[in-house]
């Protein structure tokens, strides 16, 4: 499935008791829609965080062969009339069992939208743009982002979990100035991300934007193993999922290597 939703009002997109989620209202649906039985194993490509957007999330649930046949040529207009108007599954395509929304992707590719426009935001984009309050300079954003790319431990920039490593290859980070006045974008795309880890990235590449601190600093904070306490976490709200891409064909094997644990040469 394809889907697409605004994170404002969720809790991110996993499932918590008493909380309002994105696959918590996704499953939701489906189960009224197929039946208790009817959905099982919802998946998604990205976990993300709360009041993050996405515009190009990924996810694979197993649906009943008597449910995908009732259902499934129809399936994106029925939950377009159950789901709520912030969430919406854009297209449903059967895929082979060994598909994999999380383990069989290659890459996900974020973008991050932030002003440093006197008055703020624009109001029909203050929901997917954050606001910075000092002048930022594209080509010093640029050049911070320059020494980021590649595979590195990324430590500095992630909230380390148990036994989970923070190696990550990150193929593309850019800037740009859009055409709405005073807005910066920023695309970066990896084979995955930990926690935190693009709002962390952007957070320190704003404080070289605006001059505060100089283009090698982010890149010089890959020698950590452990967070950097002085990296500022960039607000949620700029941030959205705006792609996942997959092999053409070998979901399986490709999920084979995305679950190998990874670790920077010895130097």
């Amino acid at each position: 499935m394809d889907v697409s939703y605004d994170g404002t009002d969720f809790s991110g997109w996993a499932v918590q008791p008493g909380r309002r989620t994105v696959a918590g209202v996704l499953g939701e649906a489906l189960t009224r829609l197929c039946g208790p039985a009817g959905a099982d194993g919802l998946t998604v490509a990205g976990r993300t965080d709360a009041g993050v957007h996405a515009t190009g999330q990924v996810c694979h649930v197993d649906i009943s062969a008597a449910a995908w046949q009732q259902f499934g040529a129809t399936l994106p207009r029925r939950l377009g009339g159950i789901l709520p108007p912030d969430v919406r599954v854009r297209a449903v395509v059967e895929m082979p069992p060994d598909f994999d929304a999380r383990f069989s992707a290659l890459y996900r590719r974020y973008e991050y939208r932030v002003s440093d426009a006197p008055w703020g935001a624009e109001p029909l984009r203050r929901r997917d743009t954050a606001v910075w309050p000092r002048p930022l300079q594209v080509d010093r954003l640029n050049a911070a982002a320059a020494g980021l790319v590649g595979e590195h431990d990324f430590a500095a920039f992630c909230r380390r979990k148990e036994n989970a490593t923070t190696v990550r290859a990150v193929t593309s980070l850019t800037w740009h100035r859009d055409d709405d006045g005073g807005v910066f974008v920023a695309t970066v795309q990896a084979d995955a991300f930990c926690q935190s880890m693009v709002r962390s990235l952007v957070g320190a590449m704003l404080v070289v934007g605006d001059g505060r601190r100089e283009p090698e600093w982010p890149a010089a904070l890959l020698s950590r193993r452990e967070r950097a306490g002085e990296v500022t976490v960039a607000p949620a709200r700029g941030l959205t999922l705006i792609a996942v891409g997959y092999p053409h064909e070998g979901y399986g094997e490709r999920a084979l290597v995305t679950r190998r644990r990874r670790q920077l040469p010895a130097s």
